[in-house]
């Protein structure tokens, strides 16, 4: 597949800008685990091979999808070639309607690509002229997600202690973060998410930025 290097819009290209300045501000334990996967996807690149992330948390509504998308979004910042992200969960539940007011606010476009009230298919741009990034909650081993040779994250510490193994994946690493949904109905809500947001967004960016292409 050709990548293509559109610029990004405005308001997101600000937040990866913004997030290369505060790399320092990541603590080195978490630089050593976000280093182990920017090494993963590096080899996979210098064989010629296109590197599958599965993201993956219990229900695939929070911080799965965040972190599934922003790795797209940080390969497409730095030029990468083509990396193929996915997310699941333990269960699937839908895309909490919370991230996708988040995602607003930064300057994504979301649309309903197919108006379902349950589990509805998100699709997000961050450029103009992008074939759209279909998001929507499902099982880490339902379509479309790889079922062999790819890369299990695990973005929370319940999916890592409920899946001590995942079948086909041939390198896992836990990333846990925290699960913004305690802020729910709470004065807190907007800005609780917000800073999930930006996090997974910065590691993200990190991951990216260390990918090595010789």
């Amino acid at each position: 597949m050709k990548v293509d290097y559109l610029k990004l819009y405005e308001h997101v290209e600000e937040a990866c800008r913004d997030f290369e300045h505060a790399f320092h501000l990541i603590p080195a334990e978490r630089k050593e685990r976000l280093e182990r996967l920017s090494a993963y996807v590096s080899l996979k690149l210098k064989v010629n091979q296109v590197p599958r992330l599965v993201f993956i948390c219990t229900h695939n509504s929070r911080r799965s999808h965040l972190a599934q998308l922003w790795f797209a979004v940080g390969a497409d910042y730095f030029q990468l070639p083509q990396i193929d992200t996915y997310s699941g969960g333990t269960v699937s539940t839908a895309f909490n309607f919370r991230v996708v007011r988040g995602l607003l606010k930064m300057g994504f476009t979301v649309a309903s690509a197919d108006g379902a009230d349950v589990n509805p298919v998100y699709q997000i741009r961050w450029k103009e002229g992008m074939v759209p990034y279909e998001m929507f909650s499902k099982a880490y081993d339902d379509d479309p997600n790889p079922t062999e040779n790819f890369a299990a994250i695990m973005v929370c510490s319940e999916a890592d202690q409920d899946c001590p193994f995942v079948p086909g994946c041939e390198f896992r690493l836990a990333l846990p973060y925290e699960d913004p949904k305690s802020s729910d109905g709470t004065p807190e809500e907007d800005e609780k998410y917000a800073q999930s947001i930006r996090l997974i967004g910065l590691e993200m960016l990190y991951v990216t930025s260390r990918i090595e292409l010789s």
